[in-house]
């Protein structure tokens, strides 16, 4: 394995040598000052001075360099047929989230109310827009699934010349209010993205239940759909798909550039500064790590999951511990307090799922936690201090103090 060759003229051992992190972060500045020698020098600036950096200059300088880490982790280690094919992937899905927002939440669902699409017919309107659609999935069946990416991309293009294509708008609104209130239009898009709108918080409802009577005894469950049984030791949640990810991702507005991601500093009160409190009582004070939940969103929905990750990996290391299993104080305090938060975790983890499913993906993560450009305070590891330390446990404090 020490014999294998990376690029840049780097050997494999070089991933694990406090000597290799240095000659990879030169090999890094010199490949980012070929291509953009002003952004070089703004990074070696900020490293310089960190803290006279304000956090909206900074968080402007990660989001660029994010990019130009993707490219020089693929040509590391020789992986840029399969990251591109990743950023293509995304890209193929971004009609997805700019429909869902612009169309179905902005102008669906103010256009219909869930007591007006009784009289919709779903196989009817699934058999007009099967003549309407290009690139139809289900061959024009009036019974097969619409494919909401197809749906998305035609809507899409339909928008960009409203008058031309009015009927076809008239149409897919109609059906997309039927895929979104209707029974059976929950049945058939359930699963899906698309036609899942953001739903009011109710504090006092928060976890879905149903009453059965089960043998003459009445209790109370959670709805089958919501079950996920337990096989062994199996994990019973897989957590989302990169198409999940993306869809929080792009539900996130990305706050970071007004200063009021409070994901990651926390829901504060305007007139006391205090940290606001949720309807139980609960600290809105964010996440403990300070983790920059808004740029990671920005950098996975352009495309950049290496550079996502680097980002988060500034704060957290150790994000294989954390994400949707372990936390969501980042959740909690989301600037979206009255409706459904930004799923954080699901998409941190998923983040972090995608770069190991990479060909050297754990390489990529171990050496992002030793050697990370994005971390403009301690960029490569430092040398063994010889201090001796006595860590009891092992839980995320244990394995972090660990790491460090």
């Amino acid at each position: 394995m020490s014999d294998l060759r990376l690029g840049f003229d780097l050997d494999f051992s070089d991933l694990y040598e406090q000597s290799g992190l240095s000659r990879i972060d030169h090999a890094f500045i010199e490949q980012l000052a070929e291509t953009d020698q002003e952004l070089a020098n703004r990074l070696l600036a900020a490293r310089a001075a960190p803290d006279l950096l304000e956090n909206a200059c900074e968080s402007e300088l990660l989001t660029e360099i994010a990019p130009h880490l993707e490219d020089f982790i693929a040509e590391l280690f020789g992986i840029l047929l399969e990251m591109g094919t990743i950023a293509c992937d995304i890209s193929t899905l971004a009609p997805l989230y700019t429909c869902k927002r612009l169309f179905v939440q902005r102008r669906v669902t103010r256009a219909f109310k869930p007591e007006q699409v009784a009289t919709l017919d779903g196989v009817a309107l699934t058999a007009a827009l099967a003549t309407r659609l290009d690139g139809i999935s289900n061959g024009g069946i009036p019974n097969a699934t619409l494919d909401e990416l197809v749906f998305a991309r035609n809507v899409t293009k339909w928008l960009q010349d409203e008058g031309a294509n009015a009927d076809a708008l008239a149409l897919a609104e109609s059906y997309a209010a039927w895929a979104l209130y209707t029974t059976k239009g929950r049945e058939r898009h359930g699963s899906g993205i698309l036609f899942q709108v953001p739903h009011k918080i109710d504090h006092n409802n928060m976890v879905p239940i149903e009453t059965v009577d089960v043998g003459g005894v009445t209790m109370m469950r959670i709805p089958h759909h919501h079950q996920r049984p337990r096989h062994g030791f199996d994990l019973s949640d897989c957590g989302t798909d990169l198409a999940g990810a993306l869809d929080q991702a792009n539900y996130c507005i990305w706050c970071h550039k007004q200063g009021k991601d409070s994901c990651s500093k926390g829901l504060r009160d305007r007139k006391t500064g205090a940290f606001q409190k949720s309807p139980f009582g609960v600290a809105l004070s964010g996440c403990p790590l300070e983790q920059k939940v808004s740029e990671i969103h920005t950098a996975l929905a352009k495309g950049q999951p290496v550079g996502a990750l680097a980002i988060a990996i500034i704060d957290n290391p150790m994000i294989a511990g954390t994400g949707h299993r372990i936390c969501n104080d980042c959740m909690k305090a989301c600037i979206y307090q009255k409706q459904e938060r930004v799923d954080i975790p699901q998409a941190e983890t998923r983040t972090l799922k995608t770069v190991l499913d990479l060909p050297w993906g754990f390489e990529i993560y171990g050496l992002l936690t030793r050697w990370n450009p994005l971390n403009l305070r301690r960029p490569v590891a430092r040398p063994e201090s010889g201090y001796k330390v006595l860590i009891v446990g092992l839980g995320p404090a244990g394995y972090t103090l660990s790491h460090y």
